[in-house]
């Protein structure tokens, strides 16, 4: 197997002895306020009866949070651990997990209306990524994702410096994107009407009563060139 795949089944060992949550940075004030507007990002264009591929679904974190769209949802992770407790936290009719590789997926070629994830693309060869989700989607099918921005300071220390991944929590190889370079990828692996746009100024250690002030100014700030560049994350849209 891919040493980098390995890498993330090990991983999610790991995650599994420890808070996901706090590790992801989504259980603080300021971090369930940056979550809420990922949900609406991901979630917004979802019908229901529609068939949606969740790649790497982890703990069901965002699972739980489809399900409200009245979708079909297809998960999938790599971590037999981590799929473990999202199987035993969620159960639903439109729901199904499964273990899978996401550079070769078991699903027919054009299987689904959306392939959606919240933090995955990092965590992968982009390349071999974007060839098999592109290859899962309907013709007219979207792929909508949310991930970190190397141009910010932050992202791309913690990125980049091996001893500060660990501390964090970080898997060995997961990296982030500069948009233009992942733009490129997209149209190579056959997208259309790419769209990657920065977003996100909202630290998830912002105390709580700063959290609307600095929520509603860094919303501000991502309308202004070249400074919304250096935002904490990517927001990602392509067709096929």
């Amino acid at each position: 197997m891919d040493q980098r795949l390995t890498n993330e089944i090990e991983h999610g060992m790991f995650l599994v002895n420890h808070d996901p949550g706090e590790i992801w940075n989504w259980e603080s004030p300021a971090g369930k306020v940056r979550w809420k507007r990922r949900v609406g990002m991901l979630t917004s264009s979802i019908m229901p009866g529609m068939a949606v591929l969740e790649l790497g679904c982890g703990t069901g974190y965002f699972t739980k949070e489809i399900l409200s769209t009245g979708a079909i949802i297809t998960a999938i992770d790599i971590s037999p651990d981590l799929l473990d407790i999202a199987r035993k936290n969620i159960s639903a009719s439109n729901l199904t997990f499964y273990l899978e590789n996401a550079y070769s997926m078991s699903f027919h070629d054009m299987s689904f209306d959306f392939v959606i994830g919240s933090s995955v693309l990092h965590h992968l060869d982009i390349r071999k990524a974007l060839g098999e989700i592109y290859r899962v989607l309907k013709p007219g099918g979207m792929a909508y994702f949310t991930e970190p921005n190397m141009m910010n300071p932050q992202i791309a220390i913690q990125k980049n410096i091996p001893f500060i991944k660990r501390k964090l929590g970080d898997s060995p190889d997961e990296t982030a994107f500069f948009r233009f370079s992942l733009k490129r990828w997209m149209k190579k692996a056959g997208f259309q009407s790419v769209q990657i746009t920065p977003f996100d100024f909202l630290h998830p250690a912002i105390p709580e009563k700063g959290v609307s002030f600095v929520d509603e100014t860094g919303k501000k700030l991502e309308k202004i060139p070249l400074l919304k560049e250096i935002a904490g994350s990517l927001y990602i849209k392509a067709g096929k």
